[in-house]
């Protein structure tokens, strides 16, 4: 018997090229006909585009999720009675480039020479080395795992933050969530990298933020509920030497309204640290499938009750 498969993304099209050329046996892959909502068992799908049209979804049994954060399908009186797949394991490298990029820019003093060069001014400045800086990462899952390592390359002390505080290969300390405050006094960056969940939910939040150092480099680069967006914004105006990365944001876009896109010692982009390259997705989707068809255990199963 076969499969029909609905693809729920905004690149339909590509995603329906990479599949065709993975030769899947038994797949019938379905349009976005309203009536391939009822039929379909498997979904290829963004979370955002699936949630809304889940409850008419009278065949699903499986849905593989094109990004890593699920959070619209994990929500309180969400169906649970399917199984769900996230991406997971392609976004190490992208995050990592994301973050030593802005991170050495500024370390670097790279705006500083941009704006010389424009006057045509020769002024050696005062650049800071990351060697020896202590690096906190908010998570030590494998998108952090992988920034640890990058950060050890450039000689950095990593302390990893996580919910049982297991040692945890690459960060030369772990800790929990509780002792967040512990350690944000002696980071020179931070990097959230949570999901959203209950606990994490406003760990960045007007205190914990109070406590962070004089030139600080934060980046929020997970989930946009982790970080109170409104007091970061206070504490920047008052501490200009301080620096933020964002990346995630409660509302996405990010309204035109909010003060902070015009700080200067902010740095706004539109969740694009670590693209899911359909390719990727499409790989994980295809190993998935053969172990679905086989009664084998999905990679990536999503826990609900966990939200991740």
């Amino acid at each position: 018997m076969g499969h029909k498969l609905l693809l729920l993304t905004r690149e339909n099209e590509k995603y329906r090229q990479l599949l065709t050329s993975c030769h899947l046996p038994n797949v019938h892959i379905l349009d976005d006909n309203p009536q391939n909502i009822f039929n379909a068992d498997i979904w290829l799908a963004e979370p955002s585009l699936a949630a809304p049209i889940l409850p008419h979804a009278t065949n699903l049994k499986w849905m593989q999720s094109t990004f890593a954060g699920v959070d619209a399908l994990v929500k309180p009186r969400q169906r649970r009675d399917y199984e769900l797949t996230n991406v997971r394991g392609i976004f190490g490298p992208l995050m990592s480039e994301y973050l030593f990029g802005y991170l050495l820019a500024y370390q670097r003093e790279h705006g500083r020479y941009k704006t010389q060069q424009a006057q045509k001014v020769w002024l050696p400045g005062s650049y800071k080395t990351l060697q020896g800086q202590n690096l906190l990462l908010l998570g030590t899952g494998s998108i952090a795992k992988h920034i640890a390592q990058t950060a050890k390359h450039f000689g950095m002390h990593v302390i990893g933050i996580n919910r049982g505080a297991k040692p945890t290969k690459g960060f030369d300390e772990v800790d929990t969530l509780a002792n967040l405050t512990r350690h944000l006094p002696r980071a020179d960056a931070v990097a959230s990298i949570l999901p959203s969940t209950p606990e994490t939910r406003g760990a960045l939040n007007q205190h914990t933020l109070s406590l962070l150092k004089k030139e600080v480099v934060l980046f929020n680069l997970g989930r946009g509920d982790v970080l109170d967006l409104d007091s970061l914004y206070i504490q920047l105006i008052q501490n200009q030497q301080q620096q933020a990365i964002l990346d995630v944001f409660n509302q996405e876009p990010l309204p035109e309204s909010h003060p902070i896109w015009s700080l200067d010692n902010v740095v706004i982009t539109p969740h694009i640290a670590a693209p899911s390259f359909p390719e990727q997705v499409v790989e994980i989707f295809s190993e998935n499938y053969h172990k679905w068809i086989k009664g084998e255990e999905l990679a990536h199963r999503v826990h609900f009750e966990r939200g991740y």
